[in-house]
């Protein structure tokens, strides 16, 4: 197989137009709101999801114009494999981000927790479910270093 082709499904929209003020990950502009506007004939696909609390955005870095193999993550200087850290700048250029569901109103699914770029095209929706998603013994790699005295995140 040489290709693959994913169209969009809908546009996300957020107050971040430069890369310079996007929190490194969604957890970490936790207040930060946006939103997807979802193509109308995919409205109906939101359905029942407003019982979540939490969704999984996957979507394209329509602004990373090169591909990496190795890269240094905003934690640090040191390089890595690009597939041990979340940079925009690997092959196929996809992103994920876990966001907090304020409310779906008609085509669009509000917000929290955002850390893509304004106008980022979305290629799909899931919804985050605590009983297939969350993990116990993780075991972060590299981060692990870097949040070894935090007792979450939200304290970094």
């Amino acid at each position: 197989m040489d290709s693959i082709i994913i169209k969009p499904i809908g546009v996300i929209r957020t107050p971040f137009n430069k890369i310079e003020n996007i929190p490194i990950q969604g957890i970490l502009g936790n207040d930060t709101e946006g939103y997807v506007e979802l193509e109308k004939k995919y409205t109906d696909g939101l359905t029942d999801l407003d019982k979540f609390s939490h969704a999984i955005l996957i979507y394209y870095f329509h602004r990373s114009s090169r591909e990496d193999i190795v890269g240094s993550p905003f934690l640090e200087n040191t390089e890595h494999g690009i597939f041990a850290i979340r940079s925009p700048h690997r092959p196929n250029h996809l992103g994920m981000t876990i966001v907090k569901i304020k409310k779906i109103k008609a085509n669009k699914l509000y917000f929290t927790s955002a850390d893509m770029l304004d106008q980022t095209p979305l290629l799909d929706i899931k919804p985050y479910i605590k009983y297939f998603d969350q993990r116990d013994n993780v075991i972060s790699g590299w981060i692990d270093y870097h949040f070894k005295d935090a007792d979450s995140i939200s304290n970094k």
